[in-house]
């Protein structure tokens, strides 16, 4: 009888990403909501020390596979070693975070594994009969659609980072650490690293700001944004019509087909407020929000309303500060 929820911890360079952790969080809610265990899943070379790690942050059990073939994401090998731990213990939900690994590795694992996967989530719920309730955006994201999978186990999703709240390290917990041994096949693994070339990136990470200010189409002037974030010790961020039109990298958009944040202050400044844009920071803790058009959406998200030009009121705010 399958059972226990897993989350594949995904690390790079031997760094736990955020998350990991995040998933770890919603799994250990899940998990005592139905009396079941959460397991962590951490595969890499050199990373066995990590397990502890996992632990403090939710994990009752933390399966390791520390191999060379896993030093670098190859995902041939990376499949295998999933696959043979899966199919031996028989999970009743694997988490993976959407991230590039985690979109490439997930849908091939359903596919070995005969189940289905839910892509994108921003809600997980388990009902009273061990049904994972997976809700992402649907339709361009105009609305949002949840999704069960009740004849196959495992049942699957990918959570975008950010979405759910990173919980609090607790070194009292203890767990179990289990390392895994794998049956490689070698002549399967036709892809192989021949180089691996850093970008070294210039934007800050807006999903790790305490404050961001955000600009939307009504900011014609970036000038005064830069300021009050600056003065504020926070991060410029935007809405997907700068980046489409070249005016801020993709690296600073919020929303759908952005990041999704969780600042302790959001200034949404000329940001109209489409249903795509506020699956991306509705989540914040405090939300302002400046435009001229009083109907618009962003203001029902708004903890603080101001039916004013953007830019203007930037303007005093840097005076201000």
């Amino acid at each position: 009888m399958a059972k226990n929820i897993w989350v594949f911890c995904e690390q790079r360079d031997g760094e736990l990403q955020d998350v990991a952790i995040e998933l770890l969080g919603v799994a250990r809610e899940l998990a005592d909501k139905v009396g079941e265990r959460v397991v962590a899943l951490l595969l890499g070379h050199g990373i066995s020390d990590k397990a502890k790690e996992l632990v403090g942050y939710g994990a009752d059990e933390v399966r390791v596979v520390d191999h060379k073939n896993l030093d670098k994401y190859i995902t041939e090998y990376y499949a295998q070693a999933v696959t043979q731990i899966v199919k031996a213990n028989d999970p009743s939900v694997v988490l993976f975070g959407a991230t590039s690994i985690g979109r490439d590795l997930a849908p091939r694992l359903s596919a070995r594994l005969w189940t289905g996967l839910t892509a994108d989530c921003t809600k997980l719920e388990m009902d009273d009969n061990g049904n994972l309730m997976m809700t992402r955006p649907a339709f361009g994201g105009n609305l949002f659609a949840t999704i069960i999978c009740p004849d196959h186990r495992p049942q699957m999703s990918t959570v975008r980072p950010g979405v759910m709240k990173k919980p609090a390290f607790d070194k009292a917990r203890r767990g179990e650490i289990i390392n895994e041994e794998i049956k490689w096949d070698d002549s399967k693994a036709v892809v192989k690293i021949v180089e691996e070339v850093k970008e070294e990136k210039t934007v800050e990470k807006i999903e790790s700001a305490k404050i961001l200010v955000s600009c939307g189409r009504g900011v014609k002037d970036l000038k005064p944004a830069y300021q009050v974030a600056k003065k504020l010790k926070g991060t410029v961020s935007c809405s997907r019509c700068l980046v489409d039109t070249g005016v801020l990298d993709h690296q600073r958009q919020v929303g759908q087909t952005g990041k999704t944040v969780r600042p302790d202050a959001y200034l949404a400044f000329g940001i109209s407020g489409a249903i795509q844009h506020l699956a991306g920071m509705e989540e914040a803790e405090y939300i302002v929000a400046v435009n001229v058009d009083k109907t618009a959406p962003i203001f029902k998200v708004a903890n603080l309303g101001i039916v004013a030009d953007a830019v203007e009121v930037m303007k005093h705010l840097d005076k201000m500060l």
